[in-house]
Formats: C-alpha cells, sequence, structure tokens
C-alpha cells in the first residue's frame, strides 16, 4: 500500500535459522513481525488459516506439537542474556515480552476476522505456543498457518492468485486497522 516499509526475511527459498529471521525484524526496529506459513497435519480433514501469538504453555496440542517441530530447528531464541543469572534473565525477558505479547494478541485480535473475511480458519483460529519466531523481546510478532498442503481443498486455493491476493488484502487491512488502533490507544494514554 505504500504506507509501510516491509522488511522480507528472504526473497528466494532459502533456509534462514529461526534465530536469523528473529534478528532480521530486531535489526529493521519492525513495528510489527508477521511469520507467513502453510502447515501440513496428518489426517488431511483438517484445513484453514491460523494465528499464533506467543506462549510458553499451547493452547492445545496441535500448537505443542508444531511449536516443538519448528522449534527444533533451531532452539536459539535470538536474545543473549548469557552473562545473565538465569532468575535475571527470566524476569528480563518477561518483562521486555509482556507489552509485545499484549501488542502481538491485538493484532491477532484484529488479524482473525480479517482472515475470515479471506476464506476458511481454523475451528480455534487464534492460538498460543512458543515458537522461537515469536519470542523477539522488543518486536510484537504473529505467526500466521495460511492453510494445510496436506489438505486438497486448501492446496487447491493456495495455487489460486485470486486466494492470494485475497489473503494479502486481508493482512494489509488488519495491519492498517492495528496502526489505526495503536495510535489512538497510545494518543488517549498521553493526553490527560
Amino acid at each position: 500500500t505504500g504506507k509501510y516499509v516491509v522488511v522480507m526475511s528472504r526473497d528466494s527459498d532459502i533456509f534462514l535459522s529461526l534465530k536469523a529471521r528473529v534478528a532480521v525484524g530486531r535489526r529493521a526496529r519492525a513495528d510489527l513481525f508477521i511469520s507467513l506459513h502453510a502447515d501440513s497435519a496428518p489426517g488431511s480433514l483438517v484445513r484453514g488459516a491460523s494465528v499464533y501469538t506467543l506462549s510458553e504453555r499451547a493452547s492445545d496440542k496441535e500448537a505443542e506439537a508444531l511449536a516443538k517441530s519448528e522449534n527444533q530447528s533451531d532452539i536459539i531464541a535470538g536474545v543473549d542474556l548469557t552473562n545473565e543469572a538465569d532468575v535475571v534473565t527470566s524476569i528480563l525477558i518477561d518483562l521486555a515480552q509482556r507489552e509485545t505479547k499484549n501488542s502481538a494478541v491485538k493484532f491477532a485480535q484484529v488479524l482473525v476476522p480479517e482472515l475470515q473475511r479471506a476464506g476458511e480458519v481454523t475451528q480455534k483460529s487464534h492460538r498460543f505456543a512458543g515458537f522461537v519466531v515469536l519470542k523477539a523481546p522488543d518486536v510484537p510478532s504473529v505467526l500466521v498457518e495460511v492453510g494445510y498442503l496436506s489438505n486438497r481443498q486448501d492446496e487447491s486455493v493456495m495455487n489460486t492468485n485470486r486466494w492470494r491476493k485475497r489473503m494479502a488484502d486481508s493482512i494489509a487491512r488488519a495491519v492498517d486497522r492495528y496502526f489505526r488502533q495503536t495510535r489512538t490507544d497510545h494518543k488517549a494514554e498521553v493526553e490527560p
């Protein structure tokens, strides 16, 4: 839309570690990090989009299994606190992530209805998991599963330009709504 500076983590089909993906957003001083994925699951009946925000406790068994498999490719969370005691590290990360977690949840709450307008969503469309790409302490982050490649209907629609445009437009609308809401909330906090 020209309203935002979009920074892609990569522009070709290469592997980029989870730590490096988080680092791209942090280096760019991103105001929002969106990780896009197409999922695959046993049982081809599962279909639709879903949005994940950070929680060390997964919202369901599927979310837990998916986070575990994603995180196995790179177990470092992108935050270097190696010289700090475990208790200090835990407290610092928790404090830093609290605000970004809240902002990510606000974005997810705006994004899910937009995804519903674009197409099919899963039954539990906002889920929680401990994905490494969601752990930047200073960048609100969501992981969007746009659909399931293991489902023939999802795979079929994902291969159409019409569906891709609807999905991209829905995400763009959600980004616009989120930043309008964020500006309004910030204004209300500043004004007496």
